[in-house]
């Protein structure tokens, strides 16, 4: 006991060299850590939140631990061992740069966001049905390196960021995607990709740099994935995932979720294959078919009777295997709601043409990035159009600044989705400017329209019960 007193009184970095190689230490430090976030956090909070979501949280923390802890065990790379611990754990979750938190408390009013999404590049060299950028391989756009370069290090010094997400079209066609990492050591960055670029020396570059993990698009096995990616991907894509195992990367799925895979993303038999056979992955994230970009359908859309089915089973898998995994829209209890629009906690979108969207989702934009800089302006300049702030209203009045008796059925989160008549009318107040024809023809259609809200009464429909029963009037902490 003495030995693992000592040990915990040294650096963060310290802790890494030692912890990694003995799993009793480890075990202990991930038994203080999760003591300490349930009296800290979950406990402490209690008048704020009501206790299911507190337990909710706890849960989806510890699944959090305990993918870190596998990872360490894995035996992963000294490039990516340094960066779950000293970035990931040393400054994401532990809040980022408090002064400078504090500093932007002090002049807007409200905690800065966790993260920016960044689209680089949108050129694609797959062709995928229903692709939310509409990306292929003839698309050319893509954002000038020196305008990336400024947001990661602006979200850094602005809001004391240390996580970034990139997404596309397919990042790895972005040349200067692994210099940007390695100018910014101190920065995560969690990359979407179709992994079927994924070769043993992008693995291995990967591994040295250590600040990247890579979520790979599936759609379930091989046939539900084919179906939507291209004949002959899903064993590139297997592959990859054995390149990224054999250099020590650690790396997680991305799921979307339509219509026509519920039942196969949420079977037993899908995580036993991806987190227990080899090569394992470590995390998953789930977003469901939304109907933007190419050829969207209202129909691929899971049905509301199996989003629940989601929630209810994904809910189970965290809470009994103890696997992260995060469901875009089903964890709004997790997330205290919509995260979009730059909220406390939360993040906005960036495409390759420098268009900035409350989020992945929403194709709407009032500002560009490189009209912005050139106009002597930064981050915090698109945080603050009456655009964002009518979302981020909207979210303190639905729930998030809400007493906890009186919050909005967070089953329910989101506002494109969940609320699209509250949304409807907010595009045509503020005017924002679609991104693509897609979003214009989108904006147009009065059946879309009608079937977005009808779906959104539904959700209410079949979570109401339940948000009121097991959380506004459920106060016991299990």
């Amino acid at each position: 006991m003495v030995k693992i007193k000592a040990l915990l009184e040294k650096p963060v970095k310290g802790i890494a060299h030692t912890a990694v190689q003995n799993k009793a230490i480890r075990n202990f430090i991930l038994k203080k850590a999760l003591n300490k976030v349930y009296s800290e956090y979950i406990l402490k909070e209690s008048e704020k939140y009501p206790a299911k979501e507190q337990e909710d949280k706890y849960y989806m923390v510890r699944a959090m631990f305990y993918t870190i802890e596998r990872a360490m065990a894995s035996g992963i790379s000294p490039g990516c061992r340094d960066a779950l611990l000293d970035i990931l754990l040393g400054s994401v979750l532990r809040g980022g740069d408090a002064e400078i938190k504090e500093n932007f408390w002090n002049e807007f009013g409200f905690y800065p966001p966790t993260f920016v999404t960044i689209s680089p590049i949108k050129a694609c060299n797959l062709r995928c049905i229903g692709c939310y950028a509409s990306s292929g391989a003839k698309n050319d756009e893509k954002l000038d390196f020196d305008v990336f370069d400024r947001i990661v290090k602006e979200a850094r010094e602005l809001w004391g960021s240390h996580f970034i997400v990139i997404s596309g079209g397919e990042p790895l066609l972005y040349k200067g995607i692994f210099d940007i990492a390695e100018k910014h050591r101190d920065t995560f960055f969690l990359m979407y990709t179709n992994g079927t670029l994924i070769d043993e020396k992008v693995a291995r570059r990967l591994a040295e740099l250590g600040n990247i993990t890579p979520a790979i698009s599936v759609e379930g096995f091989e046939k539900e994935t084919e179906a939507r990616r291209g004949k002959g991907v899903y064993k590139r894509i297997r592959k990859a995932m054995q390149n990224l195992k054999d250099a020590g990367v650690p790396f997680g799925i991305s799921i979307t979720a339509t219509s026509q895979n519920v039942d196969i993303i949420t079977s037993d038999e899908f995580y036993d294959f991806y987190f227990e056979k080899e090569p394992k992955a470590f995390y998953a994230w789930i977003f469901h078919y939304m109907p933007i970009g190419r050829s969207y359908t209202i129909e691929l859309m899971p049905t509301p009777e199996q989003r629940l089915f989601m929630w209810e089973k994904n809910r189970k898998i965290v809470r009994e295997r103890k696997i992260f995994i995060a469901d875009f829209w089903n964890d709004g209890v997790i997330t205290d709601g919509c995260i979009s629009a730059g909220r406390t906690g939360g993040y906005f979108y960036i495409n390759w043409n420098g268009d900035c969207a409350p989020c992945v989702f929403q194709p709407y934009a009032i500002h560009n990035i490189n009209e912005v800089y050139k106009n002597g302006g930064n981050l915090n300049t698109i945080l603050n159009s009456e655009f964002f702030r009518a979302i981020r209203k909207w979210q303190n009045e639905y729930a998030y600044e809400q007493p906890k008796d009186r919050k909005g059925n967070l089953l329910r989160p989101c506002i494109i989705r969940d609320h699209y008549g509250v949304y409807y009318k907010l595009l045509n107040l503020h005017k924002p400017r679609p991104i693509d024809q897609a979003a214009m023809d989108a904006l147009k259609d009065e059946e879309y329209r009608r079937k977005l809200i009808a779906y959104g009464e539904k959700i209410e429909e079949l979570t109401k019960g339940i948000w009121e029963k097991e959380y506004l009037k459920n106060e016991d902490l299990e």
